[in-house]
């Protein structure tokens, strides 16, 4: 039997293995099965916790709900530093991710995340063609939405297309967030973001997730979001992001600096399973 912890952060939900020093036994298909709500664990994504290199404290893998590999997973590192916070008396922890180095510190009860800067060349992205990535049109068979005249695209360690609404609590998040994600545009797929202004410092946002589909939570969409919107000029240095799940706090500077988010994490339940 192989022990496990349950976590979320903001309703954004772990299956979390550590694996420092020890073999997993851990592919795409046994991610999916873990995931499955009905005949698994049932989670958002599958994280494993392996040993850091260099001067990060440990790495961590992200397997999302269809079993696919990603780069990047922003609750999850909340829940990851706050798990080696509490085993090192450390306030201060480093993760490796295959969406950059990120760096997370204490806030009370919180934990406060560098993400790092984000990208916005369309190559860096990545898109498939050469594109404004601050404002552009999307064209998505069936639908004549207005906000897809004015889309905007970021890489935050994984890509992002933000989509302004004028009310996030009715847009087409499931029907218009699948189409989306598998946009030609994006030969990796996309997360996708629905965006409504609340006020100049807060934001309603809900998500679908590439490869999980809807979630309560999405730390790297928060990030895209106030990305996008500082850029059109929709937002100052820091904003509340009004999730499904919670609020998160996240700030930004503008071009060229990292982004920081700041949020809870929680434990739901340790287990065992027979992988």
């Amino acid at each position: 039997m192989t022990a496990f912890l349950k976590m979320h952060g903001l309703g954004n939900d772990f299956v979390v293995f550590d694996a420092r020093g020890k073999g997993l036994a851990l592919d795409a298909a046994s991610a999916r099965a873990l995931a499955d709500r009905r005949f698994g664990v049932g989670c958002d994504q599958v994280i494993v916790i392996g040993a850091g290199t260099g001067n990060a404290d440990a790495a961590m893998r992200i397997y999302n709900a269809d079993g696919g590999e990603v780069e990047s997973c922003g609750n999850a590192a909340r829940c990851v530093a706050r798990l080696l916070m509490d085993e090192t008396g450390k306030s201060e922890i480093r993760l490796e991710s295959d969406g950059g180095l990120l760096g997370c510190t204490a806030v009370g009860a919180l934990v406060r995340i560098d993400m790092g800067a984000p990208k916005f060349g369309w190559r860096e992205i990545p898109l498939s063609q050469e594109t404004d990535t601050k404002s552009f049109a999307l064209s998505v068979v069936g639908f004549a939405d207005k906000a897809l005249a004015s889309a905007s695209a970021v890489n935050v360690g994984n890509p992002h297309c933000v989509l302004f609404v004028e009310d996030a609590e009715r847009a087409p998040v499931a029907e218009l967030g699948a189409a989306v994600e598998k946009h030609p545009l994006f030969p990796q797929r996309t997360n996708v973001e629905f965006v409504s202004l609340l006020s100049a410092d807060r934001l309603r946002m809900r998500v679908w997730e590439r490869g999980a589909g809807v979630t309560l939570a999405c730390g790297t969409g928060a990030c895209a979001t106030i990305t996008a919107a500082r850029r059109r000029g929709l937002c100052g240095a820091k904003a509340e992001i009004v999730l499904d799940g919670g609020t998160l706090l996240v700030e930004w500077a503008g071009e060229g600096a990292p982004i920081f988010m700041t949020g809870p994490s929680a434990l739901s339940y340790r287990g065992e399973i027979d992988l």
